[in-house]
């Protein structure tokens, strides 16, 4: 018996993930995160509406808010007590797969002051992982995080700026309102998908070298472009709305032809999964397009700067030598 936490549980691929862990491996106890986790949300009550279908399942909804730094503390607190108390078996994956974009608004800033959608990709998850480490079975387990093939220069259509980590890292942090509110919003959100990726590449050099968390291996996931996401919906130009329902959707199989990358959410969802429960490239590590090995960027394999970034995102989000198990590497 094992634990599987998935954030953002009630997105457009999430859903699907859920289902594919509660059919094909329920001897898993699934912990579901969400921001609203009321059925006000018709998200979350379809989320709700497919734990339903497995009544035997282990599964829980909790509420969660990662534009929330101290709810994320305590969140993985109450989480990491619920494993030494056996109210929850020990962790086997960690799926981090909220996200927010903005690419209609001016930059919007958390309570914590951190430009929102760095912290809610990022940041965030960074303080997630490294507070959970020390709840995962001895075995070991798997971290998958999220990247896109926005962390590359000049790959997806909606760039208009290159992704960039900047020699300012806590730039990162901030953001001024611009007249092109389309280009820079993807750019932050493109930026977020770089910093996550080299932060993996780090992650993964540090549970190398520890005795105890060796045996965790993290993956950074890009998971395709998923004609049938929400995301296209949220925080979009109507231009965005309209791609997605008279050519995405209607002509995927035929756009399918030219570019492999465009799929579903469900598809998507079950490649997750297996990465998370370990039976997709058991015992590996690193960046996967898909469930395929292929090289990342040039600008994502800069040693120097990842562990710059791991040590600023560590800062960013309030992780010490005390609050987590990898206290070698703080």
């Amino acid at each position: 018996m094992a634990t599987i936490i998935i954030t953002g549980a009630n997105g457009s691929l999430a859903i699907p993930a859920v289902q594919h862990l509660l059919s094909k491996s329920p001897e898993y106890t699934a912990v579901l995160t969400v921001r609203n986790a009321e059925d006000t949300d018709p998200n979350t009550k379809r989320l709700r509406e497919v734990i339903a279908k497995f009544p035997k399942a282990q599964a829980s909804i909790r509420q969660l808010d990662l534009a929330d730094l101290s709810a994320v503390h305590e969140f993985s607190s109450t989480i990491a007590t619920e494993i030494t108390e056996q109210k929850l078996p020990p962790l086997a994956g960690l799926v981090c797969n909220a996200y927010y974009w903005n690419l209609v608004g001016d930059p919007e800033f958390t309570g914590d002051g951190y430009e929102k959608t760095v912290q809610v990709n990022h940041v965030s998850h960074v303080a997630l992982v490294l507070r959970l480490l020390g709840s995962f079975r001895a075995e070991g387990g798997r971290i998958v995080l999220f990247t896109s093939d926005a962390h590359m220069d000049g790959v997806n259509g909606l760039q208009k700026y290159p992704p960039s980590i900047p020699d300012d890292l806590n730039s990162l942090l901030k953001a001024a309102p611009e007249t092109d509110k389309f280009g820079h919003g993807f750019h932050r959100y493109a930026n977020s998908k770089l910093a996550i990726l080299m932060w993996t590449y780090a992650l993964n050099r540090h549970l190398e070298k520890d005795e105890d968390l060796k045996r965790i291996t993290a993956v950074a996931i890009d998971p395709g472009n998923l004609t049938d996401s929400r995301a296209l919906r949220t925080n979009t130009p109507k231009f965005l709305h309209y791609i997605q329902k008279f050519a995405l959707q209607p002509l995927r199989p035929l756009l399918r032809l030219h570019d492999s990358t465009l799929r579903s959410a469900t598809d998507a969802g079950v490649d997750v999964m297996e990465l998370a429960t370990n039976k997709a490239f058991p015992g590996e590590r690193g960046y996967f397009k898909l469930l395929k090995r292929e090289p990342s960027s040039k600008d994502s394999l800069d040693e120097n700067k990842q562990q710059k970034l791991w040590v600023k995102s560590a800062e960013w989000a309030k992780i010490t030598k005390e609050n987590t198990a990898l206290a070698s590497s703080i």
